[in-house]
């Protein structure tokens, strides 16, 4: 028993080791990361510097001719009359505005865009971005955490907050919607359009495309009740969104056909089906050794 209880400690400190090696090359990953986007930050500044002083110099000259086109066009023969603004006239003509053309069409983004060209080959891709989603939604359930919480970016033990935006969480739904997560996609639409409600001006995604992948994913999930209330809200909002016509039609036929199964089995002993608004129960894993091992995270038990 003394060295069955020896192994099990050895076995426990080598799981840590390893899980924290994994965690700090992880680390070591993203610090890199950080430090490619700073050095892109700095070469578009760059790019920006150089491409205002080239507007400075159109600004400037485009000041300058539109002060002599103004005096010339009041009196266009006197003005002319002097053989010295004849001549300007021809050069500027033949020669300046051919010289503006260049500077308009001067290509001051070569710098930035081979740096950015470069360094895009160690940026993470379309994989990387699920797999950190799918992280910090294992993260929202082991702890129980509310997408609320998560959004607003202040979660114990970290030094710094960092918020979601609209688009954010609108992102974490996608990639949920597109995993067949229907749990996590309606949580993460459901904040996105929290968030739209209270005023985000910095969305580039309307109430349209979250009631879009909301409606379909709760119809998934078997509320068809509201998966037609949010269908005629995306509707009262856009008419002529073709997808929510057709989709309202087959839900309305739906909920006819879950009410008449409503009436016919209203004598058995079986409620018939309520639905709860924003409430889903997240469906059962796989493994059932997920339960233990979360509340172990939490700090519940031994």
């Amino acid at each position: 028993m003394k060295y069955l209880g020896i192994c099990l400690l050895l076995a426990d400190l080598l799981c840590q080791w390893l899980v924290q090696a994994e965690f700090f090359t992880s680390i070591g990953q993203m610090t890199d990361l950080i430090y490619k986007e700073r050095d892109l930050v700095q070469s578009l500044k760059e790019y920006i510097r150089e491409e205002e002083g080239r507007l400075e110099k159109i600004r400037s000259w485009a000041s300058q001719i539109e002060d002599l086109t103004s005096k010339s066009s009041l009196d266009p023969e006197g003005f002319l009359a002097h053989p010295v603004n004849a001549y300007k006239l021809v050069k500027r003509l033949n020669t300046d505005w051919l010289s503006l053309e260049n500077l308009v069409l001067q290509d001051s983004t070569k710098g930035f865009i081979a740096n950015l060209t470069f360094q895009r080959e160690f940026f993470p891709s379309d994989e990387d971005e699920t797999g950190a989603a799918k992280a910090l939604m294992r993260l929202q359930d082991t702890y129980k955490l509310d997408p609320d919480v998560i959004a607003k970016g202040i979660l114990p033990g970290t030094k710094y907050v960092s918020s979601l935006s609209v688009d954010d969480c609108f992102g974490m739904g996608k990639i949920a919607y597109h995993e067949s997560d229907h749990y996590h996609t309606v949580l993460w639409m459901q904040e996105a359009l929290k968030l739209l409600d209270e005023g985000e001006k910095s969305a580039t995604i309307s109430k349209v495309d979250v009631l879009d992948y909301l409606s379909y994913t709760v119809f998934q999930l078997g509320d068809i009740q509201r998966a037609v209330e949010l269908t005629r809200k995306l509707l009262a909002m856009d008419p002529n969104h073709d997808r929510a016509g057709t989709n309202l039609k087959y839900f309305e036929k739906m909920l006819e056909r879950e009410k008449t199964e409503e009436k016919i089995n209203k004598t058995s002993d079986t409620e018939p089906h309520k639905s709860r608004p924003d409430v889903y129960t997240r469906p059962q894993d796989y493994l059932p050794e997920r339960e233990t091992y979360e509340a172990l995270c939490r700090g519940e038990g031994v």
